[in-house]
């Protein structure tokens, strides 16, 4: 592996941050500039579940940490001292049943307090969790298992989501039966619904509640761990149709976390990230961030617009949250829901809203601070990549001088920085204590070689930005085919992988467009086969063909049918004509002619 030369000044921050965490023996070197990565914190032996529980037990036992509401409804609270004693005793359980340190876990579960045990549990005794989100639908969960290969599997019986109940446990047990090395699979009861029982099946409330076995206690002693140990794992979009997962460290995700939460993020107070916790961005500033600072966290099982579309305001005011951070997408949707801003009194708490994810735009920032906040509201537009731990930087930061400083530039594509107003490629020229420690997979090599570090002694994000006049950064998008989408990276090659895989496809572009309910939302065009009616019963078996293999936020919002595909034009006019001609298309699909597209792409030229 090739030497990569950073820049290392200016890491003092990152050094402040370390010191505010508990390490059973000190880190002794910083940062030393080694391979892609670097190495951060040697010498020093760290657990993650013990920074994020243990040591608030003497001044915070008693503090609510999890506000937890699930979608029908119920609540639930839990203290230090609860959240610790439910993840002492899984971390023994988990010991009992030969899980140990770099063992693998995944968890097929939504936001529930149990998920964060499980998470906890895990990093206690150093084994490596992968939060595999529950709307993924057999075929799916099996290849990221494959892909995963873990020991044990956590899921539910059923999962809430928008007023009906996902069958996560005969999902799981489909998706089993095609995979291997799946020793125990733990079940939270969630819904009470009737599922399958099969050898190697435990509830989770019967695992912690069984006797112990004769002889010593079960060991629940947290593991001192190299604070490079990985600890959470996490599925990139597919590359050329290649997988991809990050690995990342304890102690390197907990300083990332830790001084987003603290310097660019929190206002302080009750603290909410209204996202899913298969999502990195979730893992790291819902769970982790909140508990690492020893503050109270608020988490929602369910959708925003259930049981009416005023939920998120009510839990806003019903717990006090003092900050939120979400995906423009729901920023949006909230927008859209209301005809007026909510009462001042349901939001008198809220002091902050950052929007992670996807670009934001005035338009909303505005719509936050003055109408929703009338100026008590600051809106921060945040920016990062699940390979860095998730935020990277928010602007604008609540205290700068203390947030580490990822050293953007922007760059040629000779690697000169260009002047303030131009776009170009985004790098940072300072190392970041939250990037993977390493990735797995087939498209390995691909990423190495073409994505972030072709460039040596920087790292690409493969984003496209660009630096204000008030210095300030712009992104413009990604370098890439990966799009996100509601805060998930989607990959438009996969998608019209497997749309050109379909027996019914000659031809198929997919590609990114605006939507005004949405937010962002994918579209596709096909050419058929002949012998095929170009009518909604082959869109629909279409779509639901890419949602049952990719989930649901890969599936189309668009679909047009085409004559067929001409060669006149590149791939990138040939979307721009498409995102023109299908602006304001809705769920029905669209029929154009190549002669339309033609006529369009000169259009977006004029």
């Amino acid at each position: 592996m090739a030497e990569q030369h950073r820049d290392t000044a200016g890491l003092d921050a990152w050094a402040a941050v370390a010191d505010e965490l508990e390490w059973h023996d000190p880190w002794t070197t910083l940062y030393t500039p080694k391979g892609r990565y670097g190495r951060w914190f040697d010498g020093g032996r760290f657990n993650l579940a013990v920074n994020c529980v243990d040591r608030h037990l003497r001044t915070r036992g008693s503090q609510p940490v999890i506000l937890w509401e699930g979608e029908p409804g119920d609540r639930r609270e839990l203290t230090y001292e609860q959240l610790h004693a439910e993840v002492v005793a899984l971390a023994g359980s988990l010991r009992g049943l030969g899980v140990e340190a770099g063992d693998r876990v995944a968890l097929h579960m939504g936001w529930l307090p149990e998920t964060v045990v499980a998470m906890l549990a895990c990093a206690r005794i150093g084994a490596v969790v992968a939060i595999l989100p529950t709307p993924l639908p057999a075929e799916a969960l099996a290849l990221r298992l494959q892909d995963f290969q873990p020991r044990v599997l956590f899921t539910q019986d059923g999962a809430w989501r928008h007023g009906t109940i996902l069958p996560l446990k005969a999902r799981a047990d489909e998706a089993l039966g095609a995979v291997g090395g799946v020793e125990h699979t733990v079940v939270v009861r969630r819904t009470g619904m009737d599922v399958a029982w099969y050898e190697g099946d435990r509830w989770l409330h019967d695992l912690v509640a069984e006797p112990r076995p004769s002889g010593p206690e079960r060991d629940t002693t947290p593991a001192a761990l190299d604070p490079e140990h990985p600890i959470l794992a996490g599925h990139l979009a597919n590359r050329r149709g290649q997988p991809v997962s990050i690995l990342h460290g304890a102690a390197n995700l907990a300083a990332s976390s830790l001084a987003i939460h603290r310097y660019a993020v929190a206002e302080g107070g009750v603290f909410w990230c209204a996202g899913d916790v298969s999502w990195i961005g979730a893992q790291a500033h819902g769970v982790l961030g909140p508990l690492l600072a020893g503050t109270t966290t608020v988490m929602f099982e369910g959708m925003l617009d259930v049981p009416t579309r005023h939920r998120t305001w009510d839990i806003v005011s019903r717990y006090g949250v003092s900050t939120l951070v979400t995906t423009p997408t729901v920023i949006r949707l909230l927008r859209g829901w209301s005809q007026r801003p909510p009462d001042p009194e349901t939001v008198a708490t809220l002091r902050r809203v950052v929007m992670i994810a996807e670009p934001s735009g005035p338009e909303l920032v505005k719509w936050l601070a003055d109408e929703v906040g009338d100026g008590r509201i600051t809106v921060g537009d945040g920016w990062g990549q699940v390979q860095l731990g998730g935020i990277v930087s928010v602007e604008p930061p609540l205290d700068p001088k203390s947030l580490p400083d990822p050293g953007f530039a922007i760059v040629a594509d000779d690697g000169t920085e260009l002047p303030d107003g131009q776009g170009g490629e985004l790098v940072m020229r300072q190392p970041w204590a939250g990037t993977l420690r390493a990735m797995e997979g087939s498209g390995v090599d691909d990423v190495m070689r073409n994505y972030h570090w072709h460039r040596e002694g920087v790292y690409s994000t493969y984003d496209v930005a660009r630096r204000c006049q008030d210095g300030t950064l712009e992104f413009l998008g990604r370098m890439d085919e990966v799009v996100s989408i509601s805060g998930q990276l989607v990959s438009l090659g996969e998608v019209r992988q497997v749309l050109l895989e379909h027996p019914f496809v000659v031809a198929a572009e997919v590609f990114e467009r605006a939507d005004a309910r949405l937010g962002r939302s994918l579209a596709a065009a096909v050419e058929l086969t002949e012998d095929v009616p170009a009518d909604a019963t082959a869109a629909g078996e279409l779509l639901d063909t890419v949602r049952e293999l990719l989930g649901g936020l890969a599936r189309p919002r668009a679909l047009a049918f085409i004559d067929r595909f001409g060669d006149q034009l590149t791939r990138s006019q040939l979307r721009e004509a498409l995102t023109l001609l299908l602006a304001g298309a809705g769920e029905e699909p669209a029929h154009l002619t190549w002669k339309q597209i033609l006529a369009a792409s000169v259009a977006t030229k004029e």
